[in-house]
């Protein structure tokens, strides 16, 4: 049933389409400081950081949305279909926020369409990670799924990667004013063709598909009614999957050049080399997951995460590379543990019937609440208390909450269980034209 030919190719079309996805959805987050400047020049150095991360949150509140409709159409018409629809929906809203013109020339009509226009990226994200996931894990083979899995990891740490190197390498070429005037849009920009490579991809990608008979009529109230409970206790565990990744990828390096006071250049290069560390260190954790309980790996990452946490936060206040680079790593340790087991655990844990509406509404919905208020609660904290350690406090508090929720996950490894939940690939094969 898992031909190598159909795995690879189920790999290819998830990993690709999330790296191009993710990559789009990353360019955000590494320009915040310099957006902050273009969008909301009247406003204070805080404040106007402030103002573009809580442009980022509002992003995150339309993807439990995204992630209940295209979830639910995934159930419906099949994984492959929706996926290859949502990175042509990314590539649009990024390329549309390379547009939009300067508040000099439209006013107040251009922080509101940049707000439109993430918040089309953050519904379109609803769909990606959770749908991509469930996509790779139905199509491969059921003792090498976290190896596949932590694909989508590489994938996403990948993109965050390549988005910072690409900041990186425009800022230092034109220099910092040129970036605040026109520079910021080529990132952008350079998604269009990106999207469309991932979309090419994926619409030759093979698929399992059900047959019309054993698909739900209406999957988004057959999710709530029989898997509510479920969706609870893994939404509490991918409270410290979503708020770790998102301090590790975007928030550290507004802290290093914000509170620190580190050099621009130097807070992007040690973010690439953490990111890309990252990436090369997902497919190595993801072989182990395979050979260890799903529960035993979600206590080491929530429990990795509150030790780290704080003493990551002194050395990162050095201010040096070789510090900012070790705090990365440390809380990274956490963060690329947590991501890869997730993107398993939450497709093996839900039936099959409503597997892409319960595991988007779960995944979407604790990542609006806990990712993307990430980076603003994080500087709020930091303003308000005046202590540099607060957002490592916040982590902490919510990877303990994690903890406590995994114990309540079963056990879902085909390694250490008999009967796990109904995991199995629909029996009808086709290549969807």
């Amino acid at each position: 049933m898992y031909e190598s030919k159909k795995a690879s190719s189920a790999s290819l079309a998830a990993t690709v389409g999330t790296v191009v996805e993710w990559f789009d959805f990353a360019i955000y987050g590494f320009l915040a400081t310099t957006l902050a400047a273009v969008f909301f020049p009247n406003s204070s150095g805080v404040t106007a950081l402030l103002e573009t991360f809580a442009v980022f949150a509002v992003a995150f509140a339309l993807r439990p949305l995204g992630g209940m409709f295209f979830g639910s159409l995934s159930d419906r018409i099949g994984r492959r279909k929706v996926l290859a629809v949502t990175v042509l929906l990314m590539t649009f809203s990024t390329g549309l926020i390379g547009l939009i013109p300067s508040p000099e020339t439209i006013g107040i009509f251009a922080p509101i369409l940049l707000t439109l226009a993430r918040c089309l990226q953050g519904f379109t994200a609803g769909g990606e990670y959770s749908g991509a996931a469930t996509y790779l894990i139905e199509n491969v083979d059921p003792k090498k799924r976290a190896t596949h899995g932590s694909k989508l990891s590489m994938a996403t740490f990948l993109s965050f990667a390549i988005a910072a190197a690409l900041v990186w390498a425009i800022e230092f070429s034109i220099g910092k004013e040129a970036m605040v005037a026109w520079g910021w849009r080529i990132p952008f920009l350079m998604a269009v063709p990106l999207g469309l490579i991932g979309w090419w991809i994926r619409t030759g990608a093979q698929e399992n598909v059900r047959p019309a008979s054993e698909r739900p009529e209406a999957p988004i109230k057959q999710a709530l009614r029989t898997e509510w409970k479920m969706m609870l206790r893994v939404g509490g565990f991918i409270s410290c999957t979503g708020l770790s990744f998102y301090i590790f990828t975007t928030y550290m390096t507004t802290f290093l050049r914000s509170t620190v006071g580190l050099e621009g250049t130097l807070v992007l290069a040690g973010n690439i080399i953490a990111l890309s560390m990252a990436a090369i260190a997902a497919p190595f954790v993801g072989r182990a997951i395979d050979k260890f309980p799903r529960r035993n790996v979600m206590a080491f990452a929530a429990l990795s995460t509150v030790i780290m946490a704080i003493p990551a936060y002194i050395i990162a206040g050095q201010g040096t590379l070789t510090a900012s680079l070790t705090a990365q790593v440390m809380l990274g340790i956490g963060a690329v543990t947590a991501n890869c087991v997730t993107s398993v655990m939450m497709a093996e844990v839900f039936q099959e019937a409503t597997r892409g509406t319960s595991a988007g509404i779960t995944y979407n919905v604790t990542y609006a609440i806990f990712g993307g208020s990430a980076p603003f609660i994080s500087t709020a904290l930091v303003s308000w208390t005046g202590s540099p350690l607060a957002p490592a406090v916040y982590m902490i508090i919510i990877a303990l909450f994690a903890f406590t929720a995994s114990r309540f996950i079963p056990e879902t490894s085909p390694v250490f269980v008999t009967s796990t939940p109904a995991i199995k690939a629909p029996k009808v094969l086709v290549k969807q034209g």
